[in-house]
């Protein structure tokens, strides 16, 4: 049982939902949301108030003005990507601390939260179903 309670808190400590994120907007200032897909992913649609950092460009030449005392959600298109899972890790590796996004873009707009960019839709403002 404690080997299952790890694990699921490890889950949490490493990973938030669309919902998470969403409320963490409201009582988080700590939080920084970084789309790590490539930068006209970004320019088309993203998370409202993510900054873009695409994972391959990720480097000790381009995060120095980030603040390590935050907490940096990555996220990218969705369950078929990993750019999330490799900005993640680069960050972690920089001494970052980072948590991902389940779901990532997909699942954000499917919870009906706005968008920004190019193609941002106006959220829907759907109560968390969990």
């Amino acid at each position: 049982m404690n080997e299952q309670i790890k694990f699921y808190q490890e889950k949490l400590d490493f990973q938030m939902d669309a919902a998470d994120l969403f409320d963490a907007f409201a009582t988080d200032a700590n939080i920084i949301v970084v789309d790590t897909r490539k930068a006209e992913a970004f320019i088309n649609e993203h998370i409202p108030n993510a900054i873009s950092l695409p994972h391959r460009d990720i480097s000790t030449n381009n995060i120095q003005d980030l603040d390590k005392l935050k907490i940096y959600v990555t996220y990218c298109d969705g369950i078929g990507c990993n750019a999330s899972t490799k900005g993640a890790l680069k960050l972690v590796k920089l001494g970052f601390r980072v948590k991902e996004l389940i779901g990532g873009l997909d699942w954000w707009k499917r919870d009906g939260y706005a968008t920004g960019g190019k193609n941002g839709v106006v959220g829907l403002k759907i109560s968390c179903n969990c």
